[in-house]
């Protein structure tokens, strides 16, 4: 079995659900990207990154975000020592492989953004010095839809930090029937153990960025990016991040399916959860979008030709 069925088989003996849901989780950690989780309370959002969490060797840190959460509580702090008299920098939960932000859009617009350096540069600026993130990094936030009560927006610059957007949806009812019969959130995740360690996920990190993606791709990547650019139902297409970021969720797809080369339906399948949340529709009024960028990302899709 290999290192990524492994990967896949843990996670998936606790969280018994979406497992489209699980492979796209496992794809952003190979193409060393960060994940939205986006649903309803109670369908296992929480259980799902601690699984991938504990599947791996290696540190894990809970931020559990609420409207009083500051952001030194997430970077980190300066604290006086008396003994030398000198300030010392003391590391915040954001300095672990793994970071689980939980309810991400129930804590300030100022704290979120506390996380924008993290997720991007993997560092951390604190009194005049940067300090390195661990690697690998990755943050696995969860949140409520908008339209829930004491939730606040996440910022456009924040949502393009994340590889994905992912719903989980509710349970089929065979896969429902086994969670009310293991409880596996009170009795399996606690007892899982790792499968794969630090080195073993660089390397395959390392593997994604080996994979062969055909000039006649690259130019569909660009020419969906462009198509977005061009809707006149959307004020913001996706930017050149964006479609960088769909190309390497493709290469991290090819090599989940154990492929060494991309072909379009990599593309296809990452195009929605990669860049639904990039856009922005011309009738966004701050009250959700998702629905309304998904059904144009699609027909972006559906328009514009697939390489031959």
């Amino acid at each position: 079995m290999s290192p990524i069925d492994q990967l896949r088989e843990n996670i998936t003996s606790v969280f018994m659900g979406n497992l489209q849901a699980v492979d796209r989780l496992i794809t952003c950690l190979l193409a060393r990207g960060h994940v939205l989780i986006e649903d309803v309370p109670g369908v296992g959002k929480t259980v799902l990154a601690n699984a991938m969490a504990r599947s791996i060797d290696c540190s894990f840190s809970r931020i559990q975000c609420t409207p009083d959460l500051l952001p030194g509580d997430v970077t980190g702090v300066s604290i006086y020592r008396k003994d030398t008299e000198e300030f010392e920098y003391r590391p915040g939960p954001i300095f672990a492989n793994i970071v689980l932000a939980d309810e991400i859009n129930r804590t300030t617009p100022r704290t979120q953004s506390a996380m924008l350096e993290a997720m991007s540069e993997a560092t951390v600026s604190a009194e005049g010095e940067i300090h390195e993130l661990p690697s690998p990094f990755m943050v696995v936030a969860t949140q409520n839809p908008y339209e829930f009560e004491g939730t606040y927006f996440l910022p456009e610059n924040q949502l393009d930090r994340f590889l994905m957007r992912i719903n989980l949806g509710y349970p089929a009812p065979g896969d429902e029937a086994r969670i009310l019969h293991r409880r596996p959130a009170q009795t399996s995740l606690k007892n899982l153990s790792p499968v794969l360690d630090q080195d073993a996920v660089s390397q395959l990190q390392a593997r994604v960025d080996q994979v062969r993606m055909d000039d006649s791709l690259v130019e569909y990547v660009i020419a969906i990016a462009r198509a977005t650019r061009e809707n006149d139902e959307l004020q913001v297409g996706v930017s050149p991040r964006g479609a960088l970021a769909l190309s390497q969720a493709a290469r991290a797809t090819a090599l989940l399916a154990e492929r060494d080369f991309v072909i379009p339906d990599d593309i296809i399948t990452n195009a929605i959860p990669v860049c639904a949340h990039r856009i922005i529709s011309r009738t966004y009024m701050h009250a959700g979008d998702t629905l309304t960028t998904r059904r144009i990302m699609q027909k972006v899709l559906d328009a514009v030709p697939g390489p031959v």
